[in-house]
Order: C-alpha cells, then structure tokens, then sequence
C-alpha cells in the first residue's frame, strides 16, 4: 500500500508540474487591493494571486500598469490576467474569471461643502464633469446610461486630486477603497461628502479568453480551497477589516 502510495503521489507531481503555466499578470495603484511598496507590488489582492501562484504551481510575474493598458494585453494573449477586476455584464463576455476576491458599492463624492445635492443618476447628468478611472466599470456603466459629461483620469489618485482642489465637482469610487485613496494623499474623509450609491459590485481576476480553460478551472478551486481553510478570509481582515468577504461565485 505504501509504494502504491508513492506511486501515485509521484505521478500526481509529475502531471501538477507538467501542466504548471508561466502567467504574465497585470494590476494597478488601486490601495489597499494592489498597489506598490518599495518598489515591490503589495495589497491584499496580490497577497492573494501570490498565494494561488503557489498553490496551483504556476508562475507568474505580477507589473504595475496603468489600468486601461493591462485591460487592453489582457484581452490579446494567452496566459494573461487582469487583477483585480470588477465583473459586469459589459465584461462578462471578454474574459474568464476567476473569484469573487472583494465586494464593494460605488457611489458618487464631492468636496465637502460643495453645495451638491446628488440623489439619482438623473441629478449626477446635470453636473459639469464627474471624475472616473478610464476603461474603469464605472465609465463603462455610466457611458452605458447616456452619461456624456465623463471626465477620464488615467489613475485613481489624480481624479481624488482634482475634486479635492475644486477642479471638478464630482467623482465615483469604491466606498470601501476610499479611505485608503485618502490616506495615500495626506487627506481625511471628512474632506469628501459621500452622495449617491449606484451599484454594488464583485471583483474577480480577469484571465485573457486564449488562456487554457484548465488553469482557470484550476485557479478556481484554488481560490475555492483559500475560502473553505480561511486564508481568504484571513487577507480580507488584514488588508479590509470593515468589508465583508464576498459570497462564493454561482455555477
């Protein structure tokens, strides 16, 4: 029994290294999910890719990009994942997904005393420029509505940047994520009115569609097994403490 044992063990080792992948895997500054430290990626999101990296036995090399040019290579290339994002019917048909890893709500924020009152889309419309992330969910979905008056930063930072300053009278952005936008700039929520909150999302690694439907299927139960021995859950209270972790993806 014991060498029949090895046996299998052996080959079962054998196989996992056989069909171990090398992944490129683009994230961006997006704190606390993925962002750079001395140099090094970090946040709770890369914590998480690192840990499948280990338990699928694949490799992969994680790079900081702009967000809307790892959304363009992620849908180009096999062996290509996007992360973190954000799910939405506009996306589903574009890439395989592998997740949920974080839920969050959107909503729409000004500078406090603005003198804004945003309590729908329809009031949203009437303002001069609201700020998003390009290639974003939140420009997809609201381009989606018939919004025109988009204002497209190439990074989260400098939309924060320009409503702070009075630049633009309104940006969305993730509730959850906010504060640690915030603390990034040397700022305080309560320079910040929160107003209207549109959508609820879930977010999820984004692999090119020419990736080999095994690794996602292995990445899945992967993720699959972090949730079940609470190593997910154990990340979610490091990095997000105040969110709850999102509920397992539907079959």
């Amino acid at each position: 029994m014991a060498v029949w044992f090895l046996r299998l063990l052996s080959a079962w080792l054998f196989c996992s290294s056989a069909t171990a992948t090398e992944l490129q895997l683009y994230t961006e500054e997006n704190p606390p999910l993925n962002f750079s430290r001395d140099g090094q990626a970090d946040g709770l999101s890369v914590a998480a890719v690192r840990e499948l990296l280990r338990r699928t036995g694949d490799s992969g090399t994680i790079q900081m990009v702009p967000w809307a040019r790892g959304y363009m290579r992620a849908q180009r290339s096999a062996n290509v994942g996007l992360f973190i994002t954000v799910r939405t019917p506009e996306r589903e048909a574009l890439f395989q997904w592998v997740g949920p890893l974080v839920s969050t709500t959107t909503s729409f924020y000004a500078r406090s005393g603005s003198g804004l009152h945003i309590d729908s889309l329809d009031a949203a419309r009437q303002v001069a420029a609201i700020g998003v992330p390009r290639d974003w969910y939140s420009q997809q979905v609201l381009e989606g509505e018939g919004f025109s008056n988009l204002y497209l930063a190439s990074k989260p930072h400098g939309m924060l940047e320009m409503v702070l300053h009075g630049r633009i009278p309104l940006m969305v952005y993730e509730d959850q994520l906010l504060p640690s936008l915030m603390a990034e700039l040397g700022a305080s929520m309560v320079d910040l009115e929160r107003h209207y909150s549109f959508m609820r999302t879930s977010s999820y690694i984004a692999f090119s569609l020419q990736t080999d439907t095994h690794l996602i299927q292995r990445w899945q139960a992967a993720l699959d097994d972090m949730r079940n021995d609470g190593s997910l859950a154990r990340l979610q209270k490091q990095w997000l403490p105040n969110v709850a972790l999102p509920a397992p993806a539907e079959e």
